[in-house]
């Protein structure tokens, strides 16, 4: 059963290690990692992986840096790449990257969340339309990720303790 994103955030504690998923890691993924890092980086170890090879797409390097964080040296990497698997959250953007998740931790005890996230390199017009897509994607993540990893509506920490 995938509990709601609130009563997830208040049934357990803050995540010490967290995974962000897409299917290329060159667009959701990478701009929840870098969201989260600069929101939480001191108190938790973000990383992203994808299902597939991809590239850094340009739009993201863009709107990140709208909001002063530089993308232009990521490096997209797949699950295998990945050097540490200790995660106790993986966060998946897209259907393939979930499904993806569930195989990767058939035998890990990790919470595997599924965000629904729309890919807005789908998104077709003009150059100030698609970054009006991407804008859109990067606002809805921070969103997402501060709800998650915030204090409940009572003041009570996600953690358990001070963070």
């Amino acid at each position: 059963m995938t509990l709601p994103d609130s009563q997830l955030r208040r049934s357990r504690h803050r995540p010490q290690a967290i995974l962000f998923a897409c299917t290329f890691n060159s667009v959701r993924s990478p701009m929840a990692e870098a969201l989260a890092k600069r929101l939480y980086g001191r108190h938790i170890y973000v990383q992203s992986a994808g299902v597939r090879e991809g590239e850094i797409n340009p739009f993201v390097v863009a709107v990140m840096a709208e909001i002063g964080i530089d993308m232009s040296q990521h490096e997209p990497r797949v699950f295998a790449d990945l050097e540490d698997t200790a995660f106790d959250m993986i966060v998946s953007l897209s259907p393939e990257a979930h499904h993806t998740a569930v195989e990767f931790t058939r035998a890990m005890a990790v919470e595997t969340i599924y965000w629904p996230t729309i890919d807005p390199t789908a998104f077709q017009g003009s150059r100030e339309t698609k970054l009006a897509a991407f804008r859109d994607v990067r606002d809805a993540l921070r969103a997402r990720i501060r709800e998650l990893l915030e204090p409940d509506s009572d003041g009570n920490p996600v953690t358990g303790g001070a963070a």
